[in-house]
């Protein structure tokens, strides 16, 4: 009993952690998401709602920073840039040089 709330407690501080680097990404590109939320997701590791709702994958909670970080960024600049141009492409690079290795990832592991 004690093991299972600890494990617990340990999932809500990652949670807690995941969405404190989305407030700041956030805060660093100038957006507003209206909402985040951290959900089971099968096919995904984030998506942005037409409403302006960010849901991140739970998986995420067991990647790497770097990784997370990616996936924060790309999601967030998505408020401002709804598609993958080539303004998207820019910012991404802007904010994380080296995006594009994380990029090949999603299609490997998700």
């Amino acid at each position: 009993m004690i093991k299972q709330h600890r494990k617990r407690l340990d999932k809500v501080k990652l949670i807690e952690n995941l969405k404190s680097a989305v407030f700041e990404w956030a805060e660093k590109l100038k957006v507003k998401p209206k909402e985040i939320h951290i959900r089971p997701m099968k096919n995904k590791w984030a998506s942005l709602s037409a409403k302006g709702r960010l849901s991140f994958s739970t998986e995420l909670l067991d990647m790497n920073k770097s990784f997370r970080n990616y996936v924060i960024i790309h999601e967030l600049l998505h408020i401002k840039v709804p598609n993958h141009g080539k303004l998207f492409k820019s910012l991404m690079y802007a904010f994380l040089p080296e995006w594009e290795k994380y990029s090949k990832c999603i299609i490997i592991d998700k």
